[in-house]
């Protein structure tokens, strides 16, 4: 029955059918072999390749396709090869797995959710109520299915009788388990294997089995019958249902011919065209693609032209350009599978190419002879090699160069020595063969000239490296401005494109025929702009041009070559001009750091240069020949120092203390030696000073003098004419008159070596003023040791310490005191504010020097107090007037004021003699109380009157106490 309700059999061979063979074969020439097309077509890619692959219901509904390929639906149904039956007969021609297999949603249907079927569930749920009420109401009373549902218990009742191991699914005879179950053999194989009873059983078991199958029969015919109305329904229903599919047949084989003609007619020149434009289109890529690949293909020869001139740049940008293009444009190409990989040998070829170059580079510049007066070597050289290197992120570059630095430093120094040897005639280079050796025979302005030589050579050295790290950092600094008008001009795209995203933008597809969607509308209805967007999308860009002569250069250019030459031209601060592409893929931090360590380079260069001076200094300095300079050879030893500190400060921008340390280390040994050489100078002219006034040669005048117009220096050596001037006796110092002694006139000399030691070297300043103070305080105690502790009777053998030898110590105290002050100014004006602390050690030294002076003044009142006691313990009141004992006294005061008047001012010689009058009335007053004389104008009265006023009367004639006022009246006890 299926089969003569089937469709048609394929078509014999005929002409028509001889005709579409060779048409097949045709095709078969220039079509690749394709799998089955999918159920539903596929949306056109525009790939021609892609056009009318699957039949047309309206040109082939002559030929045989694969479409017309069918079979019966029970050979669907019943095919063996399924483990079970499938609902779908599709999988006999996709497989089982076809109805597992996941079909991606149609974007064309949209999403269906319970939401739309809410409006639905509300008007049916009333009607759904309304019908489950009278169903509840009105119980359905059919004889029929009681019927029915008899018959169907009694059939149970009879399957039962059948074993259930007939039901099961897994029924198979083939398993022994289940063939001993069925077939009991057991009973069978008896001992006698032939007997009456065996053939029973045997026949037993056969008619139960017949019994079975007639049940199972029984119940197979009576289901047969339920269903033999509805059976014969469904078969009128098909035969209804084949005449209406004959009929829709012919209908559709007649509209499918009108479509044909009309095809012909009116579609397939267009669909030609298209074609054809396509190919067009296709032919002028491959063109294009082909002579990339041939520019691509001169890469490598391109790269080797390039580093054969050090052009490493141009290089690195062929590379990346070569490398993105065979990753976009050349993707897949198989006669460029290794090219990738070898580009990228190349490129780290090239890296180590620019590390060596560098190297190389920084060799030659910094090694260069530095009499040369051209700063930066090869510029655009540089420029290029730091360009190489930041394209690679090569950021440790620099550290080669500080490499070379350390090396060079080493190199100069060691030049410079020989260079200056080998014009030593007095150093012979067979027996000293050690440079440091060689060096250390070297007199002081022999060595001084080789370290003048070296800094010299240090300071051209540091201007060099600056100029080339300067140029370093100009050319990082333009990558990293660069990189902020890169971001900027992305900031504003990005703006301009949020703008012109609002506009509606149309969008065409292709058919699976090749025909526009967009061309099914009328481009009448579309506004004039549409219309010429719709017309260019369906025109080629090149249509007009047939020839592939025609092909212009731009378009072989692809979008990332294209990319690649966006550059923008920046100029370094020595003129040279570069090209800075777009790929310099660095951070603007990396950037920043690179540019803050080549700074570093620089404040290293200088620690290196010092270090070197350093090292240089301390060799000569091992066998004490800096410690044994004199000052004078020192001071411009540390003034070149200074200066050369101060140089490399200026072109580096940062302090180095290597060099100051060193130099403040020799300067602290220096102020060692020249403090213990004054203080060993200043105790032997203490030990050897006999403390008599010295005549003051006119070089110390004039010294004093410089003082006093505000120079606090040693004077120049005057020319020896002016030599011949007399010394004179007393040392005049802003009008007053000093008689000193040898000792304190060097003792000034002294202090202003020490001053001028502080302008010289003004970082010994502390530690001068420190020496300066302990040399202050040793003359005052010692000087104090040898006057009034009597300690010069056994050091240089005086015979006894006079008040002449009082009076002239008191007086060289006084000169140190004026100028303690102005030792002072000149100390704070050098020192830091937070140093004046120190200048409390002058308010010690001059209250110590008073007090001194304040002792000396009280030794000679007690020397002549001593005298009056002794004197006066004698004294009686009798005649002659004046008596002996005020004749002697007399006669010693003349003797003090005639020792002290001359050396001491004409004030304190006033004080003191009223000091020692006071004593004189003291001890008068005593003894006259003692002899019970009282004023009260009786003859003993007046003889000590007469004594009294001859005392007066002398001590007045004395030269400067003529207007002292004695006040004798005091000697009298008062009445009471």
């Amino acid at each position: 029955m299926a089969s003569s309700h089937s469709s048609s059999p394929v078509p014999q061979s005929n002409s028509s059918d001889a005709f579409f063979k060779k048409e097949m074969d045709a095709t078969k020439r220039f079509r690749p072999v394709q799998s089955l097309p999918d159920v539903c077509p596929k949306e056109p890619t525009g790939d021609p390749n892609n056009l009318c692959d699957s039949p047309s219901l309206v040109v082939d509904q002559h030929r045989w396709t694969i479409y017309h390929s069918k079979v019966n639906l029970p050979a669907a149904l019943n095919d063996p090869r399924l483990a079970k039956r499938e609902s779908d007969f599709f999988t006999k021609t996709w497989g089982v797995d076809f109805v597992d297999t996941e079909v991606t949603p149609s974007f064309y249907l949209p999403q269906i959710t319970k939401e739309h079927f809410a409006l639905y569930q509300q008007e049916i749920t009333p009607r759904e109520k309304v019908h489950e009420r009278c169903k509840n109401i009105c119980t359905p009373k059919d004889t029929f299915d009681r019927t029915l549902l008899h018959t169907y218990d009694k059939s149970r009742t009879d399957l039962e009788q059948v074993p259930k191991i007939f039901m099961k699914p897994d029924f198979a005879l083939e398993d022994s388990l289940t063939f001993n179950a069925v077939l009991p053999w057991s009973h069978f194989s008896t001992a006698g294997g032939k007997g009456n009873r065996d053939a029973a059983s045997s026949k037993l078991l056969q008619e139960k089995l017949s019994h079975y199958l007639d049940i199972v029969e029984v119940n197979i015919a009576h289901q047969i019958s339920l269903r033999s109305e509805a059976f014969f329904h469904a078969m009128t229903s098909q035969h209804e249902l084949q005449d209406y599919l004959r009929k829709t047949s012919q209908a559709v084989k007649l509209l499918r011919e009108k479509i044909s003609k009309i095809d012909k007619v009116m579609c397939e020149g267009s669909l030609r065209v298209l074609r054809l434009s396509l190919t067009r289109n296709n032919c002028i890529k491959a063109y294009n693609k082909l002579k990339l690949m041939a520019t691509v293909h001169q890469t490598q020869p391109t790269v080797q032209l390039l580093l054969s001139t050090s052009e490493f740049v141009g290089a690195l940008d062929l590379i990346a350009t070569t490398q993105e293009v065979l990753q976009q444009e050349l993707q897949g190409i198989h006669s460029f599978r290794h090219l990738g990989s070898q580009l990228c040998e190349l490129e780290k070829l090239i890296d180590k190419m620019m590390i060596a170059e560098f190297s190389t580079y920084a060799r030659n510049d910094l090694n260069r002879p530095l009499e040369d007066d051209c700063q930066i070597l090869e510029e655009e050289r540089l420029v290029s090699l730091v360009f190489g290197l930041l394209k690679q992120r090569k950021l440790n570059f620099y550290e080669i160069y500080g490499d070379e630095m350390i090396i060079t430093a080493k190199n100069i120094i060691k030049q410079c020595v020989v260079n200056t040897v080998s014009q030593i005639e007095e150093i012979d280079t067979e027996v000293v063969v050690k440079l440091a050796d060689q060096m250390r025979m070297m007199n002081f302005p022999q060595w001084f000239d080789l370290l003048k030589n070296i800094f010299s050579k240090f300071t051209i050295f540091l201007k060099r490296i600056k100029a080339t790290l300067n140029t370093i950092r100009s050319v990082v600094f333009l990558v990293l401005d660069k990189n902020q008008k890169n971001r900027d001009l992305e900031d504003t795209l990005q703006k301009n494109s949020a703008k012109d995203s609002t506009v509606d933008t149309e969008v065409a597809y292709l058919t699976h025929e090749g025909m526009f969607i967009s061309d099914a509308f009328s481009e009448g209805d579309l506004p004039p702009v549409a219309a010429d967007t719709t017309s260019q999308r369906n025109t080629s860009p090149n249509s007009e041009p047939c020839s592939s002569d025609s092909v212009s250069e731009p378009e072989c250019t692809t979008d990332s070559s294209s990319s690649k030459e966006q550059t923008s031209s920046s100029v370094t601060p020595g003129g040279v001009e570069m090209m800075i592409g777009d790929d310099m893929k660095l951070t603007d931090l990396e950037l920043v750091r690179l540019a803050n360590n080549i700074q570093e380079l620089l404040y290293n260069a200088s620690d290196i240069c010092h270090d070197r001076s350093v090292k240089f200094l301390m060799a000569r300095a091992k066998d004490g020949f800096l410690e044994k300079l004199n000052s004078n050879e020192f001071v411009a030893l540390s003034r070149l120092m200074e200066g050369f500190i101060l140089d490399t400060e200026q072109i580096c921008g940062r302090k180095s203390m290597s060099l100051r340390g060193a130099l403040q280390s020799q300067a602290n040994r220096f102020v060692n030696r020249f403090h213990e050489e004054r203080k060993t100078k200043l105790s032997l002219l203490l030990d050897n000073e006999r403390w008599k006034q010295a005549e003051v040669p006119a070089e110390f005048q004039d010294l004093v003098d410089s003082v006093s117009d505000g120079r606090i220096s040693l004077p120049e050596k005057k020319p020896a004419a002016t030599e011949e001037r007399k010394p004179t006796e007393f040392l005049i110092v802003e009008g007053q008159k000093y008689a000193t002694v040898g000792t304190v006139l060097l003792l000034i000399r002294i202090i202003l070596e020490y001053c001028q030691c502080v302008d010289n070297i003004p970082s010994i300043t502390t530690d001068m003023l420190t020496r300066l103070s302990d040399l202050l305080k040793y003359f005052n105690s010692r000087s104090c040791q040898l006057v009034l502790g009597a300690g010069a009777l056994q050091v240089v053998g005086l015979k006894t310490i006079t008040t002449k030898n009082l009076a002239l110590s008191s007086r060289c105290l006084q000169l140190i005191v004026h100028y303690i002050p102005i030792i002072r100014a000149h100390f704070e004006a050098r020192l830091q504010p937070k140093q004046f602390s120190m200048l409390r050690h002058f308010d010690h030294i001059t209250k110590d020097y008073h007090d001194h002076i304040a002792e000396i003044s009280a030794k000679l009142v007690a020397i002549m107090d001593s005298l009056f006691d002794k004197l006066l313990s004698k004294y009686e009141v009798k005649a002659p007037v004046p008596s002996a004992c005020f004749r002697n006294i007399c006669k010693q005061m003349a003797k003090m004021h005639e020792a002290i008047y001359d050396l001491l001012p004409e004030e304190q010689t006033q004080m003191l003699f009223l000091r020692i009058n006071a004593s004189y009335k003291l001890h008068l007053k005593r003894q006259l109380a003692h002899l019970n004389v009282v004023n009260d104008g009786g003859p003993l009265n007046g003889l000590v009157t007469s004594d009294v006023a001859f005392y007066t009367g002398n001590l007045q004639a004395l030269k400067g106490l003529n207007n002292l006022d004695l006040n004798m009246a005091e000697i009298w006890e008062q009445k009471r």
